[in-house]
């Protein structure tokens, strides 16, 4: 690696900050890893090398520059979001191609932080699945990239885990952070409703998603989650020893979880155990009918986003996953189902403050151009190996996903720390105390192959 590239968000924006090095030749030390490295993952649809570099000179003159908490650093952005001057295409050839006239809020105070936006990151059609592929590419997991990076911000992780990039903005409707950050190495929070700015796709799949950091320590991940929801963090000097339940059962029934991640959650317990706090194997009261709430939602998410684009354009797992969904539209934003499960599940956080689990239950499928298979196929594959996520997306609690073990490839294994609404800095404590205990490798052996 070079000087710059594969160092932490928190270190160059001291550097910067301390006059060490310029915004320039940081950004221009990534977008050269970039083009050396993003040949092989496909985790970016756009680079924005020229106008990078200008924003680079506009941070470095800033009279503020002492100031900035992202001072320099160069992120990438989810291609579902606004950035100036830029198209937001969404991983789809039905959307229009006109650049934005401003930056969504997200972005907006990423760049207000001193962070300069190389480039938007590749997704799957509309957002809609946990594997990432389409007419832009198909983003690879850096770990191995014969496996895909996760979806739908897989291409916003592959660009962090592969250290082009230190930071990422990804979000996350029915697992799309938590998803590629498991497979990827890196640890990513999903915030409770409302504690960051959303406005995703139209009516941000009734309420469900939320945009948030991709990162690969969690001193970075308090940064830029900071930033974003436009308030630091509170750190306990002394964080409380906490009651954690362990669970490992899948919340769908008949889906299996492997033993590399059913190993990393008990680990994971024993470590947490032996720190002091009271864990115990616990799992929580999910309905039999889980499944089918999750899918009801997915779906008539997928349904509202695509109205008034051209159908004939479109992938047909895409066109088929908005059919199912159109006819659950109306029950779906009634959120009835959704507050059932609220009730039905407030009981076992008043009895514990955080849920331990698998983020997966299996490594992510091959890499390859699901966009061109069928939609029951797409959905079976999706279910099998994520279904830890979607119940905190119905829910709208706070959710988190940090690497913990590997799997037999070597690439990462990860659990999922889970919390009732506002728990947002007792997560991120806990996870820097996992960090802590268990440190993960930042990048992936890709990186380090290529000679960058």
């Amino acid at each position: 690696m070079g000087k710059w590239a594969g160092r932490s968000a928190a270190e160059i924006a001291a550097a910067v900050r301390g006059k060490q090095v310029t915004p320039r030749e940081v950004v221009a030390e990534h977008l050269a890893r970039i083009e050396r490295l993003d040949g092989r993952i496909e985790a970016f649809r756009a680079v924005r090398a020229q106008a990078a570099l200008a924003e680079a000179d506009e941070v470095g003159s800033r009279a503020d520059l002492a100031e900035l908490p992202l001072a320099g650093v160069p992120v990438a952005v989810k291609d579902n979001l606004a950035v100036r001057g830029e198209a937001r295409r969404n991983g789809s050839a039905a959307t229009p191609d006109a650049p934005a006239d401003e930056d969504h809020v997200t972005v907006a105070r990423l760049r207000a932080a001193g962070a300069v936006v190389v480039g938007l990151t590749n997704v799957p059609e509309l957002c809609v699945f946990g594997t990432t592929e389409g007419v832009y590419g198909i983003a690879r997991n850096p770990w191995d990239p014969t496996r895909t990076a996760g979806g739908s911000s897989g291409g916003s992780a592959a660009a962090v885990a592969a250290g082009l990039v230190p930071l990422a903005l990804g979000n996350d409707g029915m697992g799309s952070l938590r998803i590629p950050a498991a497979n990827c190495g890196l640890v990513t929070l999903k915030a409770g409703h409302g504690v960051v700015p959303a406005g995703i796709g139209n009516g941000d799949w009734f309420g469900m998603s939320e945009n948030g950091p991709l990162a690969t320590t969690v001193e970075d991940l308090r940064l830029m989650y900071g930033v974003l929801a436009g308030t630091e963090p509170e750190r306990a000097a002394q964080p409380p020893r906490l009651r954690i339940a362990a669970a490992v059962r899948s919340p769908l029934a008949g889906v299996g979880v492997s033993r590399p991640y059913t190993t990393a959650v008990r680990e994971a317990a024993g470590l947490l155990t032996r720190a002091g706090h009271r864990v115990r194997r616990a799992e929580p009261p999910y309905p039999l009918d889980l499944g089918v709430t999750a899918v009801r939602h997915w779906t008539a998410g997928t349904a509202v986003d695509a109205e008034g684009l051209d159908r004939a354009r479109l992938a047909r797992r895409t066109r088929v996953h908005a059919a199912v969904g159109r006819r659950f539209v109306a029950s779906v934003r009634s959120g009835d189902g959704r507050e059932r499960l609220r009730a039905r599940l407030a009981p076992f956080f008043a009895e514990h403050d955080v849920l331990l689990t698998p983020s997966l239950a299996r490594r992510s499928p091959q890499a390859g151009p699901w966009h061109e298979r069928g939609w029951l196929r797409n959905v079976l594959a999706n279910t099998a190996y994520s279904p830890f996520t979607p119940p905190w997306n119905l829910t709208g609690w706070p959710a988190m996903s940090l690497p913990f073990g590997s799997l037999p490839s070597g690439a990462p294994c990860a659990v999922q720390l889970v919390g009732r609404p506002g728990s947002e800095s007792v997560l991120l404590d806990l996870a820097e105390e996992l960090e802590r205990l268990r440190p993960w490798q930042r990048t992936a052996p890709l990186a380090e192959q290529a000679g960058g």
